[in-house]
């Protein structure tokens, strides 16, 4: 473990030099979920969710992505032809179902009496919806035009639908409820991917917005960029960076996250650091911590003294590690989150199953995402992206079976693109429409309902 002084006090009550877990006795928790492998419980013959993967992650060791991208650098790699070694099992809609792993802070946010409160809950739901990013390295299917996925947890109370409402440019929208009505969450994402030489950049274009229906409140913001290392030589490694501004509609509450570049030394990889501001901009709460660990809150002036007397005196000059001339070698990791006394515990990364590593890096939730449960599929949209054939053979370790479908679906796509083009008709999306945003006043992506009344009979054939 890396000695060198860190920017905050050094640490306390710390369980392990591993754990950002802390036992101040008059600390305040707000992520009290119980930590688990992510299954459903089995009583009386209840199907459980599966914990692995049919087979293991295929072996890209023979395979140069170089080859493909050496004529990309600087471009957008939408239009890119990737082989499918490098995708892992999922639809990139399955990706963005992946916001809701930690749906317990939304709930948690909506029983909170004060507003402040509830921004530093949201705070680290808007962390933690990226957390999974962490290490996965493959890259999700592009979903084809028409594509859906439905995910209903009932044991988390909400239900999503999501729509690949655009090819060209590829915009993915999704919409999430609480069964009970507590809270609605929904977004349009737009991915710009592009090659800088040895590395790959990713801009998920797009507002998310939560609304917490009892409050009255909406929440919007933008997710960070993105950046996967050594596409070309060494190990993959991703590092997320930028400023992602969280603003309350209704009560002009703000929260700015810094989530900060590598910097030189590693010293600033995975931390994010910011603060709470009321409608007056008067400063009241300071959220620090780690996208791929844990996030706390603090009162500014204890955030400010524990600066003086515990800072790093040493300025380095951070640089963006994209964009460097030398290779891009991971940095080593530094201690763990140093946790100022005092602060609030907002949420904690649930641990990754110990076969991860040969699981894509998926996380437990993750894994769960393709399986097709029991009479499951006779209640699926025929879009459903668990139907997808290639992403299926592809879990099952088929590369061969992966590759071929993957070719005959996207043969199929454009092949329907040239007919409508012949007819001049125009594509129609199914569950979503272009409208604007009530909160930010931008064109967005908005859920028309009805997909959970169970009538498909117009889906378009796209598998």
């Amino acid at each position: 473990m890396n000695s060198e002084e860190e920017f905050y006090d050094a640490e306390t009550g710390l369980e392990s030099d591993d754990s950002c877990e802390v036992s101040f006795k008059d600390a305040l928790v707000f992520d009290s979920k119980p930590v688990t492998d992510g299954s459903a419980t089995q009583e009386n013959g209840v199907w459980e969710r599966r914990k692995i993967l049919p087979a293991e992650m295929i072996s890209r060791n023979n395979f140069s992505v170089w080859s493909i991208l050496k004529k990309c650098i600087g471009m957008e790699l939408s239009k890119i032809a990737m082989p499918v070694v490098f995708n892992e099992p999922l639809s990139f809609l399955q990706r963005i179902s992946e916001y809701m792993e930690h749906t317990h802070l939304i709930h948690k946010a909506c029983s909170l009496s004060d507003s402040i409160e509830r921004m530093q809950v949201v705070a680290a739901f808007a962390v933690s919806a990226v957390a999974s990013q962490w290490e996965r390295t493959g890259k999700p299917f592009n979903p084809l035009l028409g594509e859906t996925y439905e995910l209903v947890r009932e044991d988390e109370c909400y239900r999503l639908i999501s729509e690949q409402v655009s090819h060209h440019p590829p915009v993915s929208a999704f919409h999430a409820e609480s069964l009970k009505k507590e809270f609605k969450f929904h977004g349009s994402i737009y991915p710009k991917l592009k090659f800088w030489g040895k590395s790959v950049e990713a801009e998920p274009k797009g507002t998310m917005t939560l609304e917490l229906l009892k409050h009255k409140e909406a929440y919007t913001w933008t997710n960070p960029m993105c950046c996967v290392h050594n596409i070309i030589l060494g190990k993959l490694w991703i590092e997320q960076y930028g400023t992602v501004e969280i603003v309350n509609h209704s009560t002009g509450d703000k929260c700015v996250l810094n989530f900060k570049p590598c910097g030189m030394f590693g010293k600033e990889l995975h931390k994010v650091e910011g603060y709470i501001q009321d409608k007056s901009k008067k400063k009241r709460l300071v959220i620090y911590g780690k996208w791929t660990e844990c996030m706390y809150s603090v009162d500014p002036k204890v955030y400010d003294a524990s600066k003086k007397t515990g800072g790093d005196s040493k300025k380095l000059k951070q640089e963006h590690s994209c964009e460097g001339e030398e290779a891009d070698e991971m940095p080593e990791v530094q201690e763990t989150v140093t946790v100022i006394p005092g602060s609030a515990l907002l949420w904690r990364i649930t641990p990754r199953p110990a076969h991860s590593a040969q699981m894509y890096n998926f996380t437990s939730f993750a894994m769960t995402l393709n399986e097709l449960e029991p009479s499951m599929e006779r209640l699926l949209a025929p879009t459903d992206c668990r139907l997808r054939p290639d992403i299926r053979a592809m879990e099952n370790g088929d590369i061969d079976t992966a590759s071929t479908e993957k070719e005959r679906l996207e043969e199929k796509q454009r092949a329907a693109r040239r007919e409508r083009s012949q007819d001049k008709e125009e594509w129609s999306t199914r569950w979503f429409q272009l409208r604007t945003n009530p909160y930010t006043g931008a064109e967005d992506w908005l859920y028309t309902g009805g997909y959970f009344d169970r009538n498909y009979s117009d889906c378009p054939n796209i598998y």
